[in-house]
This record gives structure tokens, C-alpha cells and sequence, in this order.
């Protein structure tokens, strides 16, 4: 297991307040230095800020591009490596339009749109925003690489330590933990002579029954929950910066051994894609739910298509479809993740994908983000081309969608409220 990241969360005021963003340098810098001595790897450190339209105001909304360039500039000087700005909200709707020219202004600041907020409504005009967004960005290089900073939110709360879902709600500053996990999952659902097979280690026991599996990775993701809690603890009292604790959302990297697409094959399903690949992505998800620590973020199962090596030759072989990817947010995961799209996708095409995912959000009252790629020039079934230490190749997808018609085509909000809620109501 890794630490994917170690996010610092803080309003830096706008202009920027150099003595703010130093303070997150340093803490950042000796928060790498402690996880680091207690034997993980940090891949990067990260600085999340509050909304961007907050932190601008309505007048100087189009500063953007400006204030990116400066942020990108600040956070080299204090040797951090990515920033969010965070999402543009409903309420301002001239911040979705100022995305494009920041994003092509920088190479390492990060963005979201909310689509739909726990007020349990969605906003069409965001969606059709977002949608025009992750169009336009496409085209800013030839490989569409610009969209991984680009997500749209639906009942996404603040204080995730993932990108491009990471904002700050306040002016206390926090940190939070993001794992790369999934290898947890591939060891502790794989029996022994498998693991002998694919020379991996397993856990404290190799399993036989489906409870020993969970046994396993509970076991092992509380381990190290007690071990990143105790720094974090020291961390917190040293700097007076509240812990915000934990995203343990099993991310994986693009190797077969850190796969969730392993791990959910290890459970019996002959390839992610076919039917059982839904009970065992719930499976997995609901023994996260199980374990015990310090949460935060979505805590759930990430199905990264591009960072995941397993999931991505699924899409490749065409075993794995956008709808597959929707249905096992249902039951887990953070959306739809690092997802090849033909690019000619329009942004009517696109808008229907954000509304399904913002439905599912609402409804079952869970977090859920889009981070879709549409690459220029690449139809479905041609290969993605990237060059990208963090991507494993595969398949552009195909994209089942046409324009939406009235009255889902207009520019209004609407509410729609999770089941339980309506449950409560009647037994009240």
C-alpha cells in the first residue's frame, strides 16, 4: 500500500497570501517526511482550496486564468506538487465558462463543476455546462490528457484528498489522507496457490471462504489506518491543523497486482463485465464499509478505467462498457473515473452520461464524480495512445447516447430525493 497523496486544505484569500501557502509548504513538506519514516511511499502532496467563485467573488470571476497562473507559480516555489481550485457552482454560472482558458493556462491546477448538491437537485444548466467543458478541454492537446483535471460533482461533499474532487469548506485548515490500496483487496480475496502462481504475497491468512476474505482486507486496512491515524494525530497537535482522515477508497495503479479489476476477479468473475461483476463490487465495497477509521472522501470502490490495468484491458476486449461502469456505482465506487471517449463525442452526447450519474448520486444520497476523456481524432475501439506513467492503455469506448429532448433539454433545476427519505417521512 501507498499514500497517493497527503491533501492541505486552506483559503490562501485571493490575492494569494504567500504566508498561507508557505505554511502549507512546510507542513506538507515534514507530513511527507513523517509518513515516509514510517515506512510508505508519498506519490505526491497536494494543496485544496475553497470554490473558486468564493475565492474570487462574482466581479473577479474572470481572473481565473490569472489567479491559476499564479497558484501553479506559488505552489512550485513551496515544492507542492498539484493544487485544486476547486468547483464551479450553480448559483454563478459564468464560472463554468471561465474553466476552459484556466485550465489551458496551467499544467497542474485542478477543477470541478457541480452538477448536483445535497440539496437534492440537479441543475440541467450545470450539466450542460460541465458537458461543454469536458468538450472544449478535449482539444487543448492532441490526446485530450486535459480533462484529468476536469470533473463534474454531484453530491460531492468537501474534504476529499482526491483530485479533481478535492475543496475546502472554511478557513481552519485540514489535511486528509488518500490511499493507493487496491493491492490490499487483490491480496486478501486470492487463495494460496494462486498467489504462488503470480509469486504476490498474501496476507496474514490465505482464504477459503468469502468471510475470510473480508476478514483479511478489513483487517488490513485498519492496520494501516491506525498507523497513518497515530502520524496524522502528531501532525494535527505539532501544526494546529485538524485531520480530516482517510479516503481509503482502494485506488489502484496500472499493474495487475494494484488492480481492483484483479481483485474483483479474484472473487470468481471470469472478466469484469460479466453478470456477477456487480455482487462482487459490492461485495468489496461493503467490506470497506465494515472496517473501522478515520473517514473522509468516498471511502469506497474506485473503478479508474485508465489507472487500472485489469479494467482497462476489459474495456479493450469490450467486456467492460460505460453502462457496466454506471450500474457498479449503484453498489460503489467514486463514478466514472478516467473513461475513453470517441472524440467527436458532442457535448449533447456527453450531457446525458453527467445526468444519469447525477441521478444516481441524488438517489441513493452517495458522492459520485465524472471525469470523462473524449481524445481528438480516435474513434470507439481505436486505441488511447497515452503516454502517462499512471495509465495503463487501452480502447476508446463507445458512447450509446444522443441529445436529450424536452423537457430534460432545458436550463432548469429539479429536485429528486434519495428513497429513504421519503421512507422516514411515512414512518413519521
Amino acid at each position: 500500500m501507498k499514500i497517493r497523496s497527503i491533501t492541505y486544505f486552506c483559503n490562501p484569500k485571493y490575492p494569494l497570501n504567500e504566508s498561507i501557502l508557505q505554511e502549507a509548504g512546510t507542513f506538507l513538506s515534514e507530513a511527507k517526511s513523517a509518513y515516509q519514516a514510517s515506512g510508505y511511499e508519498v506519490q505526491t502532496t497536494r494543496l485544496a482550496t475553497i470554490p473558486f467563485p468564493r475565492l474570487l467573488g462574482e466581479k473577479r470571476i474572470d481572473d481565473l486564468p490569472k489567479l491559476t497562473e499564479k497558484l501553479e507559480e506559488a505552489i512550485q516555489q513551496v515544492e507542492i506538487a498539484y493544487a485544486s481550485l476547486g468547483p464551479a457552482v450553480p448559483n454563478n454560472g459564468r464560472s463554468y465558462e471561465v474553466i476552459p482558458g484556466a485550465i489551458a493556462a496551467s499544467q497542474n491546477i485542478f477543477f470541478g463543476g457541480v452538477i448536483a448538491e445535497k440539496k437534492m437537485w440537479i441543475s440541467l444548466q450545470a450539466v450542460k455546462a460541465c458537458a461543454k467543458i469536458i468538450q472544449e478541454i478535449s482539444h487543448l492537446s492532441s490526446d485530450g490528457f486535459a480533462n484529468l483535471r476536469f470533473a463534474a460533482l454531484a453530491n460531492v461533499s468537501a474534504g476529499s484528498p482526491f483530485f479533481p474532487a478535492a475543496y475546502h469548506d472554511g478557513d481552519i485548515p485540514a489535511f486528509a489522507i488518500a490511499t493507493e490500496s487496491a493491492d490490499l483487496a487483490v491480496r486478501s480475496f486470492i487463495d494460496e496457490q494462486t498467489a504462488m502462481i503470480k509469486n504476490m504475497k498474501t496476507e496474514d491468512k490465505a482464504w477459503e471462504t468469502l468471510d475470510d476474505g473480508r476478514r483479511v482486507l478489513i483487517a488490513s486496512m485498519e492496520k494501516h489506518a491506525y498507523r497513518l491515524g497515530a502520524t496524522a494525530s502528531q501532525l494535527a497537535l505539532k501544526y494546529k491543523v485538524r485531520f480530516g482522515g482517510i479516503d481509503f477508497s482502494l485506488a489502484p495503479f496500472p499493474i495487475e497486482s494494484s488492480s481492483l479489476g484483479t481483485a474483483i476477479e479474484n472473487l470468481g468473475i471470469p472478466k469484469v463485465g460479466l453478470h456477477g461483476s456487480l455482487a462482487a463490487a459490492a461485495i468489496i465495497a461493503e467490506t470497506i464499509d465494515r472496517a473501522k477509521l478515520p473517514r473522509t472522501g468516498f471511502s469506497g470502490l474506485m473503478l479508474p478505467v485508465l489507472e487500472d490495468e485489469i479494467l482497462a484491458k476489459r474495456a479493450e476486449d469490450g467486456s467492460l462498457t460505460i453502462k457496466d461502469l454506471l450500474l457498479y456505482s449503484a453498489v460503489c465506487g467514486t463514478g466514472l473515473d478516467t473513461v475513453p471517449l470517441p472524440g467527436n463525442a458532442s457535448a449533447e452526447q456527453i450531457a446525458p452520461v453527467l445526468l444519469d450519474l447525477a441521478a444516481l448520486a441524488m438517489r441513493l444520497d452517495k458522492p459520485l464524480t465524472a471525469r470523462l476523456m473524449p481524445i481528438p481524432g480516435k474513434n470507439a475501439g481505436d486505441s488511447t495512445g497515452f503516454d502517462f506513467g499512471f495509465f495503463k492503455n487501452s480502447r476508446v469506448m463507445a458512447l450509446d447516447s444522443m441529445p436529450l429532448g424536452s423537457p430534460l433539454n432545458s436550463d432548469k433545476a429539479f429536485t429528486l430525493y434519495p428513497r429513504h427519505s421519503f421512507e422516514l417521512r411515512s414512518k413519521g
